[in-house]
């Protein structure tokens, strides 16, 4: 139990704190979550995936390890979690909230941040490698799935491929496998954006948050959150043991897959009328009850 509240203390806490500030201080100061999110999208997450991954010493076989476990973890969760909602019989609109629930945890701001105080800066590396597939192959889902449910995903493909975080990621491979070095005021400067990464966005967050509306909590936003928060981290931990990873490489994955969903889906429902209200619901739920879920997590990791 003393190390229960001990995580809750120091990893949780400070985590949710800057989130909580976003949300207090939102309407007080008159803010809006798009501008954060939008320098956060283009500037401050590329230099944070190009410094981390440049600078760490991973092999590009474990790189291919880690990367078929988290994709792997999450196509059997999406399969789990659509044959609920079919299992249930929800509507194709309802079905497919369900599978982008599954695809799509917050593995940026607060997965990142969650893993660093816990697991240390050495988890960083594999955490940045998670959170750029799972992101890339969310997205992708996500707005496959919208389209199987309500009339075409045109431009999906191409979306992906303008992605901020994809661009930083393949010259960071090459810095890193190539022994390139990169002039020291250039590294300054990535450096200075990447340090501001992880807040910028915790405090996004609690305004995104504050923006979203109204909660409504139902059977099947608990059945919702339960998926992202439950039958994720757990097919994860299922998946680790076919793959030989590292103890941080294995916890770092578990825990990512462990976040709640993530702000973008509530977007990408709204723009694709898949039941709205239903998705932001699980988005605002499944953060609340991630202070408790994580938390347990990390004591049983």
């Amino acid at each position: 139990m003393s190390e229960l509240i001990i995580v809750f203390v120091n990893v949780i806490l400070p985590v949710f704190g800057i989130i909580l500030l976003g949300a207090f201080l939102g309407g007080r100061l008159q803010l809006q979550a798009q501008t954060l999110t939008r320098v956060a999208y283009y500037v401050f997450v590329p230099a944070f995936i190009f410094q981390s991954i440049s600078t760490a010493a991973v092999p590009l076989s474990s790189v291919a390890k880690m990367l078929s476990f988290i994709i792997m973890t999450h196509l059997l969760a999406v399969f789990v979690a659509g044959g609920i909602g079919r299992a249930l019989g929800r509507s194709k609109e309802t079905i497919a909230a369900f599978v982008m629930i599954a695809a799509f945890g917050n593995v940026g701001n607060y997965g990142l941040a969650v893993i660093r105080f816990r697991l240390g800066e050495v988890a960083v590396p594999p955490a940045t490698i998670y959170f750029v597939a799972i992101s890339i192959s969310a997205f992708i889902i996500s707005v496959g799935i919208a389209g199987w449910a309500h009339g075409g995903s045109r431009g999906a493909l191409w979306k992906v491929l303008k992605t901020p975080a994809l661009w930083a990621t393949f010259p960071a491979i090459l810095v890193s496998t190539g022994g390139i070095e990169i002039p020291l005021m250039a590294d300054r400067m990535i450096g200075l954006l990447a340090d501001a990464m992880i807040p910028v966005m915790l405090f996004a967050l609690g305004l995104q948050l504050r923006e979203q509306g109204k909660v409504h909590l139902t059977g099947d936003v608990l059945i919702g959150t339960g998926i992202r928060l439950g039958l994720t981290p757990l097919v994860a931990l299922l998946v680790s043991t076919l793959f030989v990873l590292t103890p941080v490489e294995s916890a770092a994955g578990i825990l990512q897959a462990g976040m709640p969903a993530a702000i973008l889906i509530a977007i990408i429902a709204k723009e694709n009328n898949i039941v709205p209200e239903f998705v932001t619901s699980v988005v605002v739920v499944s953060t609340l009850a991630s202070v408790v879920t994580l938390s347990l997590l990390m004591v049983l990791l």
